[in-house]
C-alpha cells in the first residue's frame, strides 16, 4: 500500500491551497482517510478525516476554513485549505485507517496504519 501526498508549497496568509493524496495497493473506497499535520517542534495533530460513506470531521482549528473530500474513482483524498494562516505551516500527512468500513473518523494517529510521506505547507505572514 502506498500513499503519495503532493500539492504543498509556499503561500501567503489568506491564500488558498489544495493538497492531494493518491492511494494505491488498497481498496481505497472502503477506508476512512485522514489528514494530520506536524509543525516544527510540535506533535503531530489531526486535521480532518472522511469515512468511506463521506462522513467528515475537522479539527476545531481548521473548521470553516479547510474541507476534506475524496474521489473514489481516482483513489484520491483532498484537503482544500482556505484563509490560510501562518500557524497552518506544517508538514501535512495523509493516512488510511487500519480497519475498513468504519462508520466514524478517528482522530487518533495510532488507528491509521498506512501513511504518506508528507507535503510541506508554508504560510508567510
Amino acid at each position: 500500500v502506498q500513499l503519495q501526498a503532493f500539492g504543498g508549497g509556499l503561500v501567503q496568509a489568506g491564500d488558498s491551497l489544495r493538497i492531494s493524496c493518491a492511494v494505491s495497493g488498497r481498496t481505497f473506497s472502503i477506508y476512512t482517510m485522514g489528514w494530520f499535520r506536524q509543525a516544527p517542534g510540535k506533535e503531530r495533530e489531526f486535521v480532518a478525516g472522511i469515512t468511506w460513506r463521506d462522513v467528515t470531521k475537522h479539527a476545531d482549528s481548521v473548521k470553516g476554513r479547510f474541507t476534506i473530500s475524496r474521489d473514489n474513482a481516482k483513489n484520491t483524498v483532498y484537503l482544500e485549505m482556505n484563509s490560510l494562516k501562518p500557524e497552518d505551516t506544517a508538514v501535512y500527512y495523509c493516512a488510511s485507517m487500519e480497519t475498513p468500513f468504519r462508520m466514524e473518523v478517528s482522530t487518533i494517529s495510532s488507528e491509521f496504519d498506512v501513511w504518506g510521506q508528507g507535503t510541506k505547507v508554508t504560510v508567510s505572514s
